[in-house]
This record gives structure tokens, C-alpha cells and sequence, in this order.
């Protein structure tokens, strides 16, 4: 479930992943095979040539190599994925909550009562209000969750009974379940809007979309705190995530005429990188390095990390064709 924009070798290359992550994984597991031109111009295909095996343990993992590279050691020009059956029944439902906090704890006890939930989709009050004047569809002005589950129709009906509850106990408004396609494709264009719903909250002004990814046991904690230091950094930065796999974003609206807010805007970025570094988490879970996380990279993986790094991307481009500067 790419973003409205997204190519699939596009998303390999930055490791992104969907708002199915949760249930069925981002990018890396998805990916069985690529087509690589290397700098040098020779074609890769980094499981074999024509090989789509589910596993396999014969040599080193080109596969995932390649994927989050961002087109530093290679063009990635055709991808082979993984495919997964699609479920007999779907529901998804939205419910809107007291605070952040509730929230992202309404998320972290689905995860942990290990309900099967394929996708758990978390906005603050002021995305929330955004995506819903942006779609038409009046969302409260809450901290909101968008929850779908897949399976039969037997077990669909126990797990929206398990949700329901979890839901309840956090504080969450009641839930109406939408079964039928055209209920949930509406709902889910509204979230795969949040970026041209953020940007219609400061008309004329540009938008830098920053994520983080950290342990779900530490999500409430990160996810108050940014909130914390948004309202006192002043900018206008509504979050949207996919919590289930403890990934979030700040999208952050700015006048990028104006000196000073771009400032804070990239002091604000640093300090997200690092509370989620400090949380045990990493400064990126699917946009990339590029070059405005390069510091927070190597604070994440270390010297010996960055200089392995290096290494690698010495051996396939000496000469420093690929995406130059970007990452490392």
C-alpha cells in the first residue's frame, strides 16, 4: 500500500513502507529480488537472475542491500515482491480519543493483546482536523486511530470484539465498522491525503515531512514528548503514523522565506532524530538519510558503523557517481 506518489522501486530504495506494515511488513521483507544497474553500468540482479525464492541463505543479502541504498550504489529498475492473498473480510473503523497519549496507548495494547490488526494509523487532533476538511468527511478536532482488520468472517467478528474493548478502556469513542469497499477506499484516501491536508493548513508555504521509528513499549513517551515540543517550538507540524510498527511523522508547514522559522524547523528535526535515538529507536523508519539526518546517522550506527558504510559504497562506486554526497 504505497503512498499516493510512490513508485515501487522508489520505495525500495528508501526502505518505505505502507500503512500495512504492521500486518505484512515494509519494503525489506517484501522485496525478493532487483534489478540493479550499477555504477559501472553492468545489471544486477541481486537474488539471481529470474529467482523468487521466499528464502534464501546463499551468500550475502544483496537483496537487502540495495533496498533503503536511496540510489547511492545503484539504479534500482525493476522489482520482484512477495504477494499476499487477500483476506476474505475487511472492517476498518475510526475512533477519536482525550489526548495523545491515549492514543498511541490504545496502540500499543492492540499490539500487545496480539490482536491481528493489518493496520493501525494514528493522527493528532490537528491532522485530524486537517484530513477532514481536506477530504469533506468533518473529523473531530481529536487525537484519532483508523483501524482495519483482515480475516475470515468468523474471526473478523472476535477480533473487532477484542479492539472494541481495548478501545473502550483507553478512553476511545465508539466504533461503526465499514465493510463495504467504496466506505473504507474513502476513509483511507483521506489519510493517504495528510500531505496536501497539512499543506492546506498554511496556504503558499512549503512542507518537510520528517519520521522517526522507536521501540512500541517507548511510542506513548516519544509521541507526548514531540507533541510537547512541537507546541513549544511554535511551528505548525501535524503527526501522522503508522504506530503500529512504532513509525510516526511530523509534517512540518513553514514560510521557507523566513529565515528563522527554517531554522527551527531543522533544530526541531535534530531534537526528534535524537529523542528517538535516545528511546532505542533510529532517526529514520522509512524517508531516508539523504542529507539532513547524515549527523544523526552516524550517531545511530557509530564510527564503525558510518566507516563500513563507506566501504561498501567505496567498493561498487570509486568514483562517487551515485547520488553524490546524499547519506553519507
Amino acid at each position: 500500500d504505497p503512498g499516493a506518489d510512490a513508485s515501487l522501486c522508489g520505495m525500495a530504495a528508501t526502505g518505505a513502507s505502507g500503512t500495512n506494515a504492521v500486518r505484512y511488513g515494509t519494503m525489506r521483507p517484501n522485496v525478493l529480488n532487483l534489478r540493479v544497474v550499477l555504477p559501472d553500468g553492468r545489471l544486477l540482479h541481486t537474488a539471481g537472475p529470474g529467482r523468487q525464492p521466499r528464502k534464501r541463505a546463499a551468500g550475502y543479502d544483496l537483496t537487502s542491500l540495495f533496498v533503503g541504498s536511496e540510489g547511492t550504489l545503484g539504479f534500482l529498475t525493476q522489482a520482484t515482491l512477495r504477494l499476499h492473498p487477500l483476506p476474505e473480510a475487511t472492517a476498518v473503523t475510526v475512533t477519536s480519543f482525550p489526548s495523545v497519549g491515549a492514543a498511541v496507548a490504545c496502540t500499543v495494547h492492540v499490539l500487545q493483546a496480539a490482536v491481528p490488526v493489518a493496520r493501525i494509523e494514528f493522527l493528532d487532533e490537528v491532522m485530524a482536523d486537517a484530513c477532514g476538511r481536506f477530504s469533506g468527511m468533518g473529523l473531530p478536532a481529536a487525537a484519532t486511530l483508523l483501524l482495519e482488520l483482515h480475516g475470515s468472517r468468523n474471526s473478523l467478528a472476535e477480533q473487532q470484539q477484542q479492539t472494541e474493548e481495548i478501545v473502550r478502556q483507553n478512553g476511545g469513542s465508539s466504533l461503526a465498522w465499514a465493510e463495504g469497499l467504496e466506505e473504507r477506499e474513502q476513509l483511507w484516501s483521506m489519510r493517504h491525503n495528510a500531505w496536501y491536508a497539512a499543506l492546506a493548513l498554511r496556504p503558499g508555504c512549503q512542507g518537510y515531512s520528517t519520521d522517526v521509528c522507536v521501540p512500541i513499549s517507548r511510542l506513548p513517551d516519544v509521541v507526548v514528548e514531540t507533541k510537547q515540543d512541537l507546541q513549544a517550538s511554535g511551528l505548525t507540524g501535524p503527526m501522522v503514523g503508522h504506530v503500529g510498527d512504532g513509525n510516526f511523522h511530523c509534517i512540518l508547514i513553514f514560510n521557507s522565506q523566513d529565515p528563522e522559522e527554517a531554522q527551527r524547523v531543522h533544530t526541531f528535526t535534530q531534537r526528534l532524530g535524537r529523542r528517538a535515538l535516545a528511546a532505542g529507536g533510529t532517526c529514520t523508519g522509512e524517508h531516508g538519510v539523504g542529507l539532513g539526518k547524515r549527523a544523526l546517522l552516524q550517531e545511530e550506527l557509530g564510527q564503525e558503523g558510518l566507516d563500513t558504510l563507506r566501504s561498501i559504497k567505496s567498493a561498487l562506486d570509486p568514483h562517487n557517481l551515485m547520488n553524490p554526497g546524499k547519506v553519507l
